[in-house]
């Protein structure tokens, strides 16, 4: 017989393995379909840590758990073949939402709740390699939420302020992520960024996390700094050449000793541990691979956020399996103990992906590690 409760960290790699079926999925927040990720999920709080678990993916249709309709309190059960193995709860919808820009665009076109208490936006919502079959990473869905009309493709600066400080005002919103689509130029979008974070600067004292591929040239870090961003994200997504070639063609032109190169420029600008790459899970890098990447980033000071991959729908690898629970268990334990021992910790990040862990159960790994754990 099943037990009637899982660890924290092991109900949220399976949840996140698996997905969820909800029996309400009107519940809280609303969950989101397609865009630049993370995608196709529902926000869930497991013991005080709000994750984002798959809703609407194909894996999540056959999942073997099932989230209850919320109580009058707003707690759920979390059931697997009939059997209570954990509680969750609904993050409500941001007021923000209900609100529009100046010029009568919905809030939540120019940016969405993540997780708890993170305002997120994709500043330009195309990409230079997306619509290239060659080019194209082959897991990503940011031009499906610009088709439905979910979003506009370039957020202005003045919009982006508006929504930061209703975002903060209203709903308490701690921080927030600006990434965007590559756009032509060797800056790789960090220009479009800079004025951006300069924009909500000036409106609103939010910590800001900005997102881009390696510029060609280092000196746009100090100008991202300059200009209000307080922490930098430069995805490697996967580790291995090979699998960068097959999943990510065009991104994998910028090689990983580039990524490297930049990582090193940036932390001295940024801070140790301000500086993050998003590692997905389950795309073909073996075990070893991922842990020894990870210990070259945290030996430069980089907070590896290692995130199991979840396919999206309508995407060339909508049918891509989810890395099982063990798999991301191997990875995460190691990697917390290597974290805590280097003295990065997702709780000292100032903004961004690994400050808000609702990916991945990493954080709740943290917590484990005597001492090093978040609050």
């Amino acid at each position: 017989m099943m037990p009637t409760a899982l660890p924290t960290e092991e109900l949220i790699n399976e949840l996140q393995s698996f997905g969820a079926r909800l029996v309400d999925p009107g519940a809280g927040a609303d969950s989101r379909r397609g865009g630049a990720g993370p995608s196709d999920h529902k926000a869930l709080t497991i013991d005080g840590m709000t994750v984002m678990v798959p809703v609407h993916t194909a894996p999540a249709f056959q999942s073997p758990y099932l989230v209850e309709r919320p109580d009058a309190f707003g707690r759920s059960r979390v059931l697997r073949e009939g059997l209570p193995i954990g509680n969750v709860s609904f993050p409500q919808q941001p007021k923000f939402y209900g609100l529009k820009t100046a010029d009568g665009i919905p809030y939540s076109r120019i940016a969405v709740l993540h997780g708890r208490d993170v305002l997120a936006t994709t500043v330009l919502q195309t990409c230079v390699r997306y619509r290239s079959r060659t080019k194209t990473c082959q897991f990503c869905a940011i031009g499906q939420s610009l088709a439905a009309g979910r979003t506009v493709e370039r957020k202005t600066p003045a919009q982006l302020a508006e929504v930061a400080e209703a975002a903060v005002r209203l709903d308490g919103v701690r921080h927030m992520v600006m990434t965007t689509g590559t756009p032509p130029g060797k800056d790789r979008g960090a220009a479009i960024l800079a004025e951006s974070a300069a924009a909500v600067k000036a409106a609103v004292d939010l910590p800001i996390q900005v997102q881009c591929e390696p510029p060609d040239d280092d000196a746009w870090f100090a100008c991202l700094r300059d200009a209000g961003a307080d922490a930098l994200g430069m995805h490697l997504e996967a580790v291995t050449e090979p699998v960068r070639r097959r999943i990510m063609p065009g991104k994998a032109q910028v090689p990983v000793t580039r990524y490297f190169e930049a990582f090193r420029a940036a932390v001295p600008v940024f801070g140790r541990g301000q500086v993050s790459t998003y590692i997905l899970a389950g795309l073909g890098d073996g075990i070893e691979d991922i842990l020894a990447a990870c210990e070259r980033l945290v030996a430069i000071g980089v907070y590896p956020f290692v995130v199991p991959f979840v396919p999206i729908s309508g995407t060339p690898l909508e049918g891509h399996p989810t890395p099982p629970a063990p798999f991301m268990h191997a990875i995460l334990q190691p990697l917390a103990g290597m974290l805590a021992a280097a003295g990065l910790r997702s709780l000292d990040v100032k903004a961004g992906c690994a400050k808000c862990g609702a990916c991945s159960a990493l954080s709740t790994y943290e917590r484990g590690q005597t001492g090093r754990g978040c609050a």
